[in-house]
């Protein structure tokens, strides 16, 4: 993992809220199999980190919460990158040992830039935890990057696990959010010219858009079809992501190109086309509320 990608200047991801059914479930599972810690705890919320002060994951269980919806918009995953591939091998043998008590049904890919595994947690909110390789060996052509879908060399990877997993590291970030949406045109206008971001590859109805080379902070899909609905505030899912600018100069352009394009930005939060809350901060003020 290179922070040059996670901070300034780049415009990255920095944390992510989801809403759950059954608060105590999920912190059991975000702690105890993620191996994340609460660092802070109310009736309703807990905020989670890997190195005790930094927000990566916050859960929070709404009033009268509603089922997850099928084919909506939302959250199609949200990616933990943990710093080197070692770490991964470490999390995929601590996987392959306790997800059974989970239930998990696991995915796996080699996408070039990174390796990944897939689950779900209780609620069906998407997660891949990821490792990437480094950026000198990403293949580029022009402003494209090279992605693929490959199958992982799992025992590969599993040969580097040489010791047992005590949760996760305290450099581990948001890696990128993977959003369902229901117009991609509109959707790339609104993550594009408004947000800033750039479009670094393309395929199978989605979009992969990154800030200073990186291979993706955000991806969109209509994989649950064009116009497909957008799920109730208190439904489970995606409640909003963060979104950091490096400085309020940039972030104030980008509240700007966005009321252009006819979007709404109330005291930092902005939704996208497809309903998808993001709160847009810059580094100074990301800091004091971390």
């Amino acid at each position: 993992m290179e922070n040059k990608f996670f901070e300034n200047p780049t415009i990255h991801v920095s944390d992510i809220t989801i809403q759950v059914a059954d608060l105590q479930r999920s912190v059991a599972f975000y702690q105890d199999f993620l191996g994340l810690q609460v660092i802070e705890k109310t009736t309703h919320k807990v905020m989670l980190s890997a190195d005790g002060e930094k927000v990566l994951i916050t859960l929070e269980q709404p009033e009268e919460v509603k089922p997850k919806q099928r084919r909506t918009t939302g959250l199609y995953h949200v990616a933990i990158l943990l710093p080197t591939r070692k770490d991964l091998a470490l999390f995929l043998k601590h996987l392959l040992q306790e997800g059974r008590s989970y239930k998990l049904q696991l995915g796996a890919a080699d996408h070039l830039v990174s390796e990944a595994l897939y689950f779900s947690d209780p609620d069906g909110n998407g997660i891949e935890v990821a490792a990437d390789r480094l950026s000198g060996k990403w293949n580029w052509s022009g402003e494209s990057v090279q992605m693929s879908t490959d199958p992982l060399d799992a025992d590969g990877l599993l040969e580097s696990a040489t010791a047992e997993w005590v949760g996760m590291p305290e450099k581990t970030l948001i890696g990128h959010i993977h959003l369902h949406v229901n117009d991609l045109p509109k959707a790339r206008e609104f993550y594009i010219e408004g947000l800033g971001f750039q479009e670094v590859t393309a395929f199978h109805g989605s979009s992969f858009l990154s800030d200073n080379g990186y291979h993706h902070h955000i991806a969109i899909n209509t994989w649950n079809g064009e116009g497909a609905p957008i799920p109730d505030s208190n439904e489970i899912g995606l409640k909003f992501f963060t979104i950091v600018y490096p400085i309020k100069e940039t972030l104030d352009k980008a509240k700007h190109r966005l009321e252009a394009l006819g979007y709404l930005v109330d005291e930092g939060m902005v939704k996208d086309p497809a309903g998808n809350q993001i709160f847009l901060t810059d580094s100074v003020k990301e800091k004091m509320f971390t």
